[in-house]
Parts: structure tokens; C-alpha cells; sequence
């Protein structure tokens, strides 16, 4: 869905839009989303600058950042983003940006696409990390094995080779 700036006028627009999940791209191979992405919200054009807020549901599929076994999580999250006109926005290399400047983007051809908004606040608010339970053990850094399922006996403490001169003396 992409909105001409233009077209809308003064008047806020509301939106509710529901985008099938094989349209967003992710470009993450340990998320998938399951169902389709819904977002409603509204855009309001001000003065200087054209504020888009609402809200987006998905549910989603992580890897678990442990074992790597799939977890699917509900996914909601509202947002906020600030568009502004190219001739608004300074062009001076040295310009001091303050921290509400990182979150407003500039709008090319007085346009905002909407889906392409809601796949980068999707990507912002996706979690860092994500266990499929609270005690998950893990892979094993030898053989690979999921130590949640098995339990490997590979072995523990092995020696680094850059101390094994030192065993000898034990010896």
C-alpha cells in the first residue's frame, strides 16, 4: 500500500492493511513469519513532517538461539515514524543530529509504502534472543547434539594443546 502524500491532503488517513507473509522479505534465515501481517494505523501530514503510527500483529517463527529448534511467538508491536521532504532535510555534512533525528526518514516523491514500513518495524522489534524454554542446554560443541534431547558424554574439560606440556609435570 503506498500513499501519495499529494493525493491525501491535510486530512488524517486511517489504514488496515493485511500483507500475506510470503510478500515480506525477512532476509533472515532463523525467522519466518507464519501468518499474514496485519497493520492498522493512521498517517497524519503536519506542517513539515507526515507522522505514521499504529500498530502490527504477525505471528512468527524463531530458532531458538540455544538449540536451534523452531519457536513460534505472537508478535505485536506498535510503532511510530516521522517522514519529511527531501528540501527539509539538510544537506550539510557537519550538521549535528540530536536522537529524535534517527527516527525520521525522508520521503521520496512525497510517497510512503506502507508494507515496506511495517517489514522494517518488524525487522527493528524482532528479539535478540529467543529459548524455546528457560533451562534450554543447547547444541553441543563437539558433536552437534541437542543436549536437550541427549546427552552426549563427549568430553567436558578438554585440555587446551598450548597447556598439555604442563600435564607432564603432574605426572
Amino acid at each position: 500500500m503506498i500513499i501519495d502524500l499529494i493525493k491525501q491532503g491535510n486530512s488524517p488517513l486511517d489504514f488496515d492493511l493485511s500483507i500475506p507473509a510470503g510478500e515480506i522479505d525477512l532476509e533472515n534465515e532463523n525467522v519466518r513469519l507464519t501468518s499474514d501481517v496485519t497493520a492498522k494505523g493512521n498517517v497524519t501530514k503536519r506542517i513539515v513532517q507526515t507522522d505514521v503510527e499504529g500498530e502490527i500483529k504477525a505471528e512468527i517463527e524463531i530458532d531458538c538461539t540455544r538449540c536451534l529448534n523452531p519457536v513460534t511467538r505472537s508478535f505485536e508491536v506498535p510503532f511510530h515514524a516521522s517522514y519529511i521532504a527531501p528540501e527539509n532535510y539538510t544537506d550539510e555534512k557537519e550538521a549535528e543530529l540530536r536522537g529524535d533525528d534517527l527516527d525520521i526518514a525522508i520521503s521520496e516523491d512525497d510517497r510512503i509504502d506502507i508494507a515496506e514500513l511495517v517489514r522494517e518495524q518488524i525487522l527493528l522489534n524482532l528479539p535478540e534472543q529467543v529459548l524455546c524454554k528457560e533451562d534450554c542446554k543447547g547444541l553441543c560443541p563437539k558433536c552437534g547434539g541437542d543436549r536437550n534431547l541427549i546427552d552426549c558424554n563427549c568430553e567436558e574439560k578438554e585440555i587446551d594443546p598450548r597447556w598439555s606440556a604442563l600435564e607432564d609435570l603432574i605426572k
